[in-house]
């Protein structure tokens, strides 16, 4: 390894201890999506950290999420704010870094502790998606910074507080960022074998909102229109979609409505989420749900009405994509680390940034598993692996051994 690297790659060894500690203390901090007071505390606590890096720090405020609630009526959801960190702004080489800071588990989750359950696991909300991808990502930078060549290359940080619900609030603050960037490091965890996600999946949610007519199911049973019975028709009928389309998703994962059992119920809503890998398919799988809706609605008659997108498109392995995996696995062989990389059918922040034309690998992250359960876990030996990584991924970067910009990018 050239030796410019190696004093700040030893130093990253330096930070395990302290590595561990901070993961511990963001993790004890609830920052569920809509946990607001939550996600404030926590942002303040990286705001002490990421602010001694000496870029510009921002907060940004959201626009609230539009939802479907319960009863079929649009309502608007308050979110957090996003932190962003500038540094470097006008250089000619610039990297976009990005994590989130909300979680799966609100306030109310039984799952809040943090504990070390063997020399080299850590279990608790959040400990690899992603507050351990919060601190690689801050160690990374901090090396950079200590680094003889930091000052050719810029950087800019996106910390959302949204990612959990499809950033339906920041994707326009990514679409920006991207293109304002050269290439992206999201530190989303990366396999629990170490390997990285080349492609991904989009991913789509909808509400479909039926609205009948209530009645009493004794005395005037056949004047109600039961919008309960028409979304579970709808949901047998999309569930067909299954199949149908190559690589194509569709799960249903829930219907609200009804009320007391001797009333026909006059509104129900029926929601799904949909995966896809061509970028050709969202748009023909909204047309057949529509259709599918509108079918059901004239055999019920009942109205209907389909709410939701993809937030998050499918990211494909593109060529300026494909070379900047190769540039990493290149570092990562400098490091004595096999790097390889597979496709996904999750969805990241990595979606909207490849979409707007960025190079990006968005798992960047620590090692661990079991994300979104009880049994979430971190793998302690990944942290200085992955901040090392990341931080040599920069340093070529800055230095210009990686192809820079990215030929087609």
């Amino acid at each position: 390894m050239p030796n410019d690297a190696a004093p700040v790659l030893a130093w990253i060894d330096q930070q395990q201890p302290r590595m561990r500690q901070l993961i511990t203390q963001w993790a004890a901090i609830n920052s569920g999506s809509h946990n607001l007071d939550g996600l404030d505390q926590l942002s303040r606590a990286l705001q002490q950290h990421y602010s001694a890096l000496g870029g510009e720090v921002t907060e940004i405020p959201l626009p609230p999420q539009h939802v479907i609630d319960n009863r079929g009526d649009e309502i608007d959801v308050p979110l957090g704010r996003a932190l962003s960190i500038r540094k470097r702004p006008d250089a000619p080489r610039r990297v976009f870094l990005g994590i989130h800071m909300d979680t799966v588990y609100g306030p109310d989750d039984p799952f809040q502790s943090v504990e070390q359950v063997d020399a080299n696991t850590l279990r608790g909300p959040g400990v690899v998606d992603a507050k351990g991808g919060l601190v690689v990502m801050l160690i990374a930078l901090e090396a950079l910074e200590r680094s003889p060549i930091a000052s050719r290359i810029g950087w800019e940080v996106l910390i959302n507080p949204d990612e959990e619900i499809g950033s339906p609030g920041s994707a326009e603050s990514f679409v920006r960022a991207a293109h304002r960037n050269h290439a992206g490091l999201v530190f989303e965890p990366t396999f629990p074998d170490g390997a990285l996600v080349g492609e991904r999946k989009g991913s789509g949610n909808y509400s479909v909102v039926f609205r009948g007519r209530s009645a009493h199911a004794g005395r005037d049973f056949q004047a109600g229109r039961n919008a309960v019975l028409a979304a579970a028709d709808f949901a047998v009928a999309a569930n067909r979609i299954n199949g149908t389309l190559p690589d194509v998703t569709l799960n249903v994962g829930r219907i609200d409505g009804g009320g007391p059992v001797n009333v026909v119920p006059d509104r129900a809503v029926c929601r799904l989420n949909a995966r896809a890998s061509d970028p050709s398919h969202p748009p023909q799988i909204e047309l057949e749900l529509q259709r599918i809706a509108s079918e059901i609605a004239a055999r019920h008659e009942v109205t209907a009405s389909v709410h939701g997108q993809f937030l998050s498109p499918p990211k494909r392995l593109d060529a300026p994509t494909l070379l900047l995996l190769e540039s990493l696995s290149a570092c990562g062989r400098e490091l004595g680390m096999s790097l390889q990389w597979r496709s996904s059918g999750g969805a990241s922040d990595g979606n909207k940034l490849a979409a707007a034309g960025l190079p990006v690998v968005d798992t960047m992250g620590p090692r661990g598993g079991n994300l979104h359960s009880p049994q979430e876990y971190l793998l302690l030996d990944s942290l200085a692996e992955r901040a090392k990584l990341a931080a040599l991924v920069l340093i070529r970067l800055a230095e210009g051994q990686i192809p820079w910009p990215i030929p087609g990018a």
